[in-house]
C-alpha cells in the first residue's frame, strides 16, 4: 500500500479512530494522577511506606523499556494489533492490580500493567500522524495533548471518590472497561494495509535497555537506604549500568534496523525535543507523585482535596495544548516551546517557595503553571518529531520522543523517592527524642490517613511532619532545577522551523 498522506486524508472513518485514540490514551494517561491521589490511602491499607516510589517505578520501568520496542513492531506489523497487545497487558495488570494484598504484590502487579503501558501512549498518537496531514496534525496533537489535561481533571477527582467510597481497589479496575471499549472502536474502524516488512525484530537492544535501567532504577530507589551511596556495592552498579547502556547504544548505531533510531537524532530539532521531553519527564513525575503525600500528609487535607491540587495541572494542560496548535501556526515552535519552558519555571519555583501553612490553593496555583508548560512543550515536540520522518520511522520517532519522557519520569521517581527515604531517615536520626529516634521510614504511614494520625502523639506528629516537609522541600528544589534545565535547552532549538 501506499502510505501516502492523501490516502490517510481520505480515510472515512478518521472521527470514530479519533475517538478510540483519544481513550486508549485517556486510560493510559489517568492512570499517573488516579493512582497518585490513591496512594495515601494504599499505604495505609498496605503499609510499606519505603516502598512507595517502587509502585511507580516499577510501572515507569516497564512502560520506558517496552515504547521503544513496541514503537519498532507497530512500524514492522501495524499500529493494531500492537497496541492490541499492549492495551490487553495493561488491563490485565489492573485487575490483579485490585487483587494485591501487600505493597510488595502491588509492585509485581504494576510491572505487567507498565509492561503493557509501554504500547498504549506512542501508538496511538502515532496512529494520528498517519491519518492526519501535517498541517492537520498541529490541532489535533493539541486534542491529544489535551487528554493529559482532561485526564488529570478527572484522575484526581475520581480517584479521591473511589478511595473514599467503594475502595482504592477500584482505582485500577476503572480501566477495564475503557480499554475494551477503545479497542472495540478501533477494530472497527481502523483498516490497515501493511506491507510486508521482513526487517528483524532488535530484541538484543530491549534486553540491553531493561537491564542497564533496572540497575540504576534499583540503585537509585534503595541508595542511602539498603545501599549506602559511596559503598563498594553502589559503585559496581554504577558501572555496570553505564557498560550495558554504553553496549546499547553501540549495538543500536550498529544495527541494520535499531529499535530506537539514532540517525533521526542528527535532526537538531528532534534531538533538543528528546533531552528536554527526558528534564519535564522528572519534574512532572516529582510533582505528580509526592503533592498529594505533602498535601494529605502534612496539611492534614483529605485525598479529595489532595486530587484536586493536581487537577489544576490538568486544567493548564488541556487549555495550553489546545493555544499551542494554533500558536504553532503563528509564530512556530520555537517561541511556543519557550512560552511553556517559562511556564514550568514559574509553576515549580513556586513549590519551592510553598509552605504547609498555605493550604491546599498554593499547590493548585502551582500545579496550573506546570501543566500550561506541559501543554504547550510536549504539542510543539510531537508535532515537529511527527512531520520530519517519513512514515516508515513515524512509529519509532514517536515512541522515541515518548521513551525519553518515560525515562525522566523513571528515573526521576527514583531518584526523588531515594532522596526523600534518605532524607526522612536521616531527620529521624538527628532528632534529639528517643521516641522519634528509633523510627523507620515506614513510620510516616500513619500521617496518611486520618484516623492513624489523630492517634499520634502530638510531639511525635509535628516530628514526622516536619521530617517530610523537609524531604518534599528537596524534592521540590530538584524539580526546580529541572525546569531551568529544560528552559535553557530549550533555547537551542531552531528558530526557523
Amino acid at each position: 500500500m501506499s502510505n501516502s498522506e492523501h490516502e490517510h486524508r481520505g480515510l472515512k472513518y478518521r472521527p470514530f479512530i479519533l475517538a478510540a485514540v483519544m481513550l486508549a490514551m485517556f486510560v493510559g494517561a489517568i492512570e499517573a494522577t488516579i493512582v497518585s491521589t490513591a496512594m495515601p490511602a494504599i499505604t495505609a491499607d498496605l503499609g510499606g511506606f519505603q516502598l512507595y516510589s517502587w509502585v511507580f517505578s516499577s510501572y515507569l520501568l516497564m512502560s520506558t523499556v517496552t515504547v521503544l520496542l513496541y514503537g519498532k513492531l507497530s512500524d514492522i506489523f501495524g499500529r493494531k494489533p500492537v497496541l492490541t497487545l499492549g492495551m490487553s497487558l495493561f488491563l490485565i495488570g489492573s485487575i490483579l492490580c485490585g487483587f494485591a494484598e501487600s505493597m510488595e504484590w502491588l509492585i509485581v502487579f504494576r510491572f505487567i500493567q507498565g509492561l503493557g503501558a509501554g504500547a498504549v501512549m506512542p501508538i496511538a498518537s502515532t496512529i494520528v500522524g498517519d491519518i492526519y496531514s501535517k498541517e492537520e496534525r498541529a490541532k489535533i496533537q493539541g486534542y491529544l495533548s489535551s487528554v493529559w489535561g482532561i485526564s488529570a481533571v478527572m484522575g484526581p477527582a475520581i480517584g479521591g471518590l473511589l478511595v473514599e467510597t467503594i475502595g482504592w481497589q477500584y482505582v485500577f479496575w476503572i480501566n477495564v472497561p475503557l480499554g475494551i471499549l477503545s479497542l472495540t472502536v478501533l477494530w472497527l474502524f481502523l483498516k490497515e494495509n501493511v506491507e510486508k516488512n521482513t526487517s528483524p525484530i532488535d530484541y538484543k537492544g530491549a534486553v540491553l535497555l531493561s537491564a542497564g535501567l533496572t540497575i540504576l532504577l534499583y540503585l537509585l530507589v534503595e541508595g542511602g537506604i539498603s545501599i549506602p551511596w559511596l559503598s563498594p556495592t553502589a559503585l559496581i552498579m554504577v558501572a555496570v549500568s553505564a557498560v550495558v547502556i554504553v553496549l546499547f547504544v553501540r549495538h543500536e548505531l550498529a544495527a541494520p534496523d535499531p529499535m530506537m533510531p539514532f540517525s533521526i537524532w542528527r535532526n537538531r530539532a528532534i534531538f533538543i525535543a528528546n533531552i528536554v521531553s527526558l528534564t519535564t519527564g522528572v519534574l512532572l513525575i516529582g510533582i505528580s507523585s509526592y503533592l498529594p503525600a505533602f498535601v494529605t500528609g502534612v496539611m492534614g487535607e483529605s485525598a479529595t482535596i489532595a486530587g484536586f491540587t493536581l487537577t489544576a495541572m490538568s486544567v493548564g494542560w488541556p487549555i495550553a495544548a489546545t493555544v499551542a496548535g494554533r500558536l504553532l501556526i503563528k509564530i512556530g515552535y520555537y517561541r511556543t516551546s519557550l512560552i511553556g519552558g517559562v511556564s514550568l519555571i514559574i509553576g515549580s519555583l513556586l513549590f519551592v517557595l510553598m509552605e504547609p501553612e498555605y493550604g491546599p490553593l498554593w499547590p493548585t496555583v502551582s500545579s496550573f503553571f506546570v501543566g500550561v508548560g506541559m501543554g504547550l512543550t510536549t504539542t510543539s515536540f510531537i508535532v515537529s518529531i511527527q512531520s520530519s520522518v517519513p512514515w516508515k520511522l513515524r512509529g519509532a520517532a514517536t515512541a522515541a520522543n515518548m521513551f525519553m519522557r518515560n525515562l525522566g519520569s523513571t528515573v526521576g521517581v527514583a531518584l526523588l523517592g531515594g532522596i526523600l527515604n534518605s532524607s526522612i531517615r536521616s531527620s529521624f536520626e538527628n532528632n534529639e527524642n528517643p521516641e522519634v529516634q528509633s523510627l523507620g521510614v515506614d513510620a510516616v504511614n500513619r500521617l496518611l490517613e486520618a484516623e492513624q494520625r489523630s492517634q499520634i502523639e502530638p510531639g511525635v506528629l509535628e516530628q514526622l511532619q516536619i521530617a517530610m516537609t523537609d524531604g518534599l522541600n528537596i524534592v521540590y528544589f530538584i524539580v526546580f532545577a529541572f525546569a531551568v534545565i529544560s528552559l535553557l535547552l530549550i533555547l537551542f532549538l531552531p528558530r526557523n522551523e
